[in-house]
């Protein structure tokens, strides 16, 4: 368990630095599902604050959807037991998805699209200027083959954005942590979790082949997954075919990788654009994701 548990706390203390997602005087609301992953991330950041060199505050907050047979005394009974500041906010977005959604189709693209709206509005209300989610790093993983297979696109789930409205920002502490340490973490701490799928909506078949593709990859080839999630945080622009990325028409002869050091219109082909290069990189081409 001490062993475990410090691994955990290092990779998400290692994520909050490497993208700065927590600063001194900060407000996260830490948004707990009732899940093993949003469990493990209260836990955990609760553990680090205690010890961070700069201080900042935590309020867990759970959506109450309404969902039929939601254990509505569970979570409110355990964040008191830790003696965290929570809120519970009610909305009936079950309601709204069933009168929506046609029989037999998902409603998780939709439930999701009214939740993030719910929590984004209440980030406000209650003035945190973060928003802590629970995703971890087999889901940064399975949304990049997702959006590769069937979006057409190569993008994931970054550790740390803001909201298209400029209004709220989002941070992922568990970016670095693997799913089956969150899970047998969450099990040697018990937590009383609560299953996702009340509402009876079907899962969601994609995400699922592709989360079944990189375990049986985990089992069968030791230490591609981290390789893979390596390459994430190594990205070179000159060696994709994104024109709007890189400026491939803007390469010459005579000059180190084509790249003419004057210019100011061109990306170097590795890792470190030189302050000129910078402003060709488009950010407004660079998605951000559903979350």
């Amino acid at each position: 368990m001490n062993k475990l548990q410090k691994r955990l706390r290092r990779e998400m203390g290692r994520a909050i630095e490497d993208f700065q997602m927590i600063e001194d005087g900060d407000k996260v609301m830490v948004c707990l599902s009732g899940g093993k992953d949003s469990y493990a991330m209260l836990d955990i950041l609760m553990n680090l604050q205690r010890s961070a060199p700069v201080n900042f505050e935590l309020v867990a907050v759970n959506l109450d959807q309404k969902q039929p047979g939601f254990p509505e005394h569970v979570l409110p009974a355990y964040l008191e037991s830790i003696g965290v500041p929570f809120h519970i906010l009610e909305r009936d977005t079950y309601s709204v998805v069933k009168e929506v959604v046609p029989e037999g189709k998902t409603t998780c693209a939709l439930c999701s699209r009214l939740r993030r709206g719910s929590l984004y509005g209440f980030a406000e209300e209650i003035g945190a200027n973060k928003i802590a989610l629970g995703h971890h790093r087999d889901d940064i993983l399975e949304t990049l083959f997702l959006n590769m297979f069937y979006g057409g696109k190569l993008k994931s789930m970054p550790p740390k954005l803001v909201s298209d409205d400029g209004k709220n920002m989002v941070i992922r502490p568990l970016a670095y942590a693997r799913e089956k340490d969150i899970a047998a973490f969450a099990e040697l701490r018990g937590f009383p979790i609560i299953p996702c799928n009340l509402c009876g909506s079907q899962e969601n078949l994609q995400r699922q082949v592709i989360k079944e593709m990189l375990q049986t990859w985990d089992k069968n080839f030791p230490g591609r997954i981290e390789t893979m999630f390596r390459s994430l945080q190594h990205v070179v622009p000159s060696h994709l075919a994104d024109t709007e990325l890189f400026d491939f028409k803007g390469l010459k002869h005579g000059f180190p990788h084509g790249i003419d050091p004057n210019s100011d219109t061109s990306l170097r082909p590795d890792n470190a654009p030189t302050e000129e290069a910078v402003q060709t990189f488009n950010p407004q081409k660079i998605d951000v994701l559903s979350l």
